[in-house]
């Protein structure tokens, strides 16, 4: 259950009231698919621009950052006979080659899971299983804690974990939005810290606050990041601490060192982004799937990821809106998605999509 105190509606008022006192002129970003459903389903991301504070998404959705390479990874190895067990959004994520969903109605085995928990179970249950692993910091140590904890022989992962930071360095370095100061992920925090958000900070930095997700969290976060601008101050503050400690969850990072390396790799809107993505670690390279189905996988179809009328890839880095697409709510909807953005409950299309007037 929801905890009320954090949806108070005389707090809401004080704190939009000290905003709008302020009389700023600021373009903030979050890079969380939560964040954005909680700004637009209760009505902040409106009431916020009436003070003169505009809110822009960058690639927070873990479905919407996967690349259709990755996809088409997966694609290929259920069309070989491989299992494959995906998070529900991935289901419908297209590609040239089609999607996980027809794939799966074409007679793959494709199965539908909430955890790596339940890819271990199934995987007694079959010759050979693959897990297809995407998320951020947040997700990807339920991954790591399966790979460490004696797998299956016939149970491997294809990894398409991403490590946030560099995507954020990647948009300063890019300049093509303006950004007064960054929202940063309290789930993300909970396991990393919030010192890796410091290379953000300081004399050429933005100011950021790490925040949780009900409405007065991002109320409040909104209201330190324009304290910090008026102040002339870039650091990073901790909204959360119900739940963040400075130093996040020692042990959780403990196992993402030992089970994964970090590596290059494009994601989608963005090229290839230095030590940005989380592969298997080469002590556990028997329950890599790129290496375990190396011979398959090399005649994996090379696809654009460019889908064509989509432009999640400029949603994604904060260039437009979602309803700035063209194809927004017309030859694209939720039930014939033409990207990720629109597929995914946390991307930013489909939010807009399901809460518009």
């Amino acid at each position: 259950m929801n905890d009320l105190r954090f949806r108070d509606e005389a707090t809401a008022k004080k704190i939009m009231s000290k905003l709008k006192e302020m009389d700023l002129e600021l373009r903030f970003m979050h890079v969380c698919g939560t964040h954005q459903d909680t700004l637009v389903k209760f009505g902040l991301e409106k009431m916020l621009t009436e003070v003169g504070i505009t809110i822009g998404q960058g690639p927070g959705c873990p479905v919407c950052v996967t690349t259709t390479k990755e996809v088409v990874e997966a694609i290929t190895l259920a069309r070989a006979g491989v299992s494959i067990t995906v998070f529900g959004d991935m289901m419908a994520v297209p590609t040239p080659i089609g999607s996980l969903a027809e794939v799966k109605a074409e007679g793959a085995d494709v199965r539908v899971v909430y955890s790596v928990e339940d890819a271990l179970r199934m995987s007694a249950d079959v010759e050979r299983m693959v897990f297809m692993a995407i998320g951020f910091e947040t997700t990807s140590p339920s991954t790591a804690y399966a790979l460490l904890h004696d797998p299956p022989k016939n149970f491997s992962v294809l990894s398409c974990h991403r490590l946030l930071p560099p995507a954020l360095k990647a948009l300063f370095a890019m300049g093509e939005v303006r950004i007064d100061g960054l929202i940063q992920p309290g789930h993300v925090a909970t396991i990393t810290g919030i010192d890796i958000f410091n290379e953000f900070a300081g004399p050429k930095g933005v100011p950021q606050v790490v925040t949780g997700f009900e409405p007065l969290d991002l109320l409040m976060a909104v209201y330190m990041l324009a304290k910090q601008v008026k102040e002339g101050r870039s650091e990073v503050e901790n909204e959360y601490p119900r739940v963040v400690r400075p130093e996040g969850n020692l042990k959780a990072r403990e196992m993402l060192a030992k089970a994964f390396k970090a590596e290059d790799r494009a994601w989608r809107g963005f090229p290839v982004l230095p030590l940005s993505s989380l592969e298997v670690s080469d002590d556990l390279a028997d329950h890599n799937a790129r290496l375990v189905y190396e011979d398959v996988l090399k005649d994996a179809p090379k696809v654009k990821e460019d889908m064509g009328g989509c432009r999640c890839g400029e949603v994604l880095r904060g260039i437009i809106r979602s309803e700035e697409c063209p194809a927004f709510g017309k030859g694209c909807s939720p039930k014939r998605p033409m990207g990720p953005c629109m597929v995914s409950r946390e991307g930013s299309c489909n939010i807009s999509y399901r809460y518009r007037e």
